[in-house]
C-alpha cells in the first residue's frame, strides 16, 4: 500500500517543454491540446452559424468552462506534479466527452438532415434496410441481450483500456489517450457538418411503413425541433437492454450516425490493445467487440454503412494518429 501511495503521490520531474509525459507542450498533455483544437474548430462553426441559435453564447460558454477546468488542473500539476494529478486530468477529459457529444446536435441541427441520402444508398446497396429487418429476424431473448451487451460494452472499451494502460504501461498512456481523444474529436468534427441522425430517429419521422416500402423523403430541418426516437427493439426485460436505455435517455440525440463512432473507437482500441501486446485484455474484448459492431444496426442506432465505414475509419485512425509508435 505504501508503495502504491508513493508511486502516485510522489512529485515527478517538472517539465516546461514536451508536457509531463513527453508529447505535449509547456505542461499540457497531447489529449488536452487536441481538445483545445476541437473546441476552437467547433467555436468557429458556431460563429459562422450564430444567428441560427437561441442562445449561442451558451455554446461558447461551454468551451470557456473546459478551458478553465483544464487550466485549473494544469496549475495543480505545476504545484504538485504527480501521477495522481495526471490521472485527474484524464478523468476530466473523459467527463467532458459526455458534454461534447450532445453539443454536436445543438450545432448540426441547424443544417438540413441527410438521412434520406444514406437510407437511399443503403436500400440500393442491400435491397432493404438492414436495421429494419435485423432485429425482426433475430428477436429471441438471448440474441437481444447479447446485442445490448455488446453495445453497452462500448462505454467500457476506451475507459477501462485507458485505465489499464495508465496502471501497467504508463509510458504509453499519453499517446493512447491522444489517439482515443483525437479519434473522438475527428468523429465529432464530422458530425458537426454532416447531420445524419440514424434509423431510430429518421424511421420514426418518416414512418416505418413508408421506410419498408422504400420511401425516403428529405425531412430538411425536421430535427431542429424534434428528438423523438423509435422504441428500441428486442427483449425489453433484459438487464443490458435497460442499461442501454438509461444511457440513451441520459445523452442520446438525433446526431452522430455517420460514421459509427462506437465501431470506429472500439476498432481503434482493439488495435491499440494488440499493438501493446495486452493479449488477455484483447481476448476479453473480442466477443463484446463482435456483438458491438452488429448491435449498432440491431438497435436502430446506425445504418449498416455507418458500421462498415466506422470499422474502416477506426483502422485508418490507428495509423493516422500514430499507433505504430506505441511500444508494447
Amino acid at each position: 500500500m505504501n508503495k502504491i501511495l508513493k508511486e502516485y503521490f510522489t512529485p515527478m520531474k517538472k517539465v516546461k517543454r514536451g508536457g509531463p509525459l513527453g508529447m505535449g507542450l509547456w505542461g499540457f498533455m497531447a489529449p488536452e491540446l487536441v481538445t483545445f483544437v476541437y473546441a476552437a474548430f467547433s467555436a468557429l462553426v458556431i460563429l459562422f452559424t450564430w444567428t441560427g441559435y437561441d442562445n449561442p453564447s451558451d455554446l461558447l460558454w461551454l468551451r470557456l468552462q473546459y478551458l478553465s477546468g483544464t487550466l485549473a488542473l494544469w496549475v495543480v500539476f505545476l504545484l504538485w506534479p504527480c501521477k495522481l494529478v495526471i490521472g485527474a486530468r484524464f478523468v476530466y477529459l473523459l467527463a467532458m466527452l459526455g458534454t461534447w457529444y450532445p453539443d454536436t446536435y445543438a450545432i448540426n441541427s441547424h443544417f438540413p438532415c441527410l438521412d434520406h441520402v444514406f437510407a437511399s444508398f443503403e436500400q440500393s446497396l442491400f435491397g432493404l434496410q438492414p436495421s429494419l429487418v435485423f432485429s425482426q429476424a433475430y428477436s429471441s431473448r438471448v440474441v437481444s441481450e447479447l446485442m445490448y451487451m455488446g453495445y453497452f460494452s462500448y462505454y467500457l472499451f476506451f475507459i477501462v483500456t485507458l485505465c489499464i494502460v495508465f496502471v501497467i504501461q504508463f509510458k504509453n498512456v499519453e499517446r493512447v489517450a491522444f489517439m482515443i481523444f483525437g479519434a473522438f474529436y475527428i468523429c465529432y468534427a464530422i458530425y458537426l457538418l454532416l447531420p445524419v441522425t440514424g434509423p431510430q430517429y429518421y424511421y420514426l419521422a418518416v414512418g416505418v411503413d413508408e421506410i419498408a416500402r422504400g420511401t425516403f423523403p428529405d425531412v430538411g430541418y425536421y430535427f431542429r425541433d424534434h428528438s423523438e426516437a423509435l422504441a428500441s427493439p428486442g427483449w425489453s426485460g433484459g438487464v443490458f437492454y435497460h442499461l442501454v436505455q438509461l444511457a440513451h435517455n441520459a445523452g442520446e440525440r438525433p446526431t452522430a450516425a455517420f460514421p459509427s463512432s462506437h465501431v470506429a473507437i472500439s476498432t481503434l482500441v482493439m488495435l491499440i490493445t494488440a499493438r501493446l501486446r495486452m493479449w488477455r485484455w484483447l481476448l476479453v474484448l473480442a466477443i463484446p467487440f463482435l456483438f458491438l459492431c452488429m448491435s449498432t444496426v440491431y438497435i436502430y442506432a446506425h445504418y449498416a454503412i455507418d458500421a462498415i465505414v466506422g470499422l474502416a475509419f477506426g483502422i485508418l485512425l490507428f495509423f493516422f494518429l500514430g499507433g505504430l509508435k506505441l511500444r508494447g
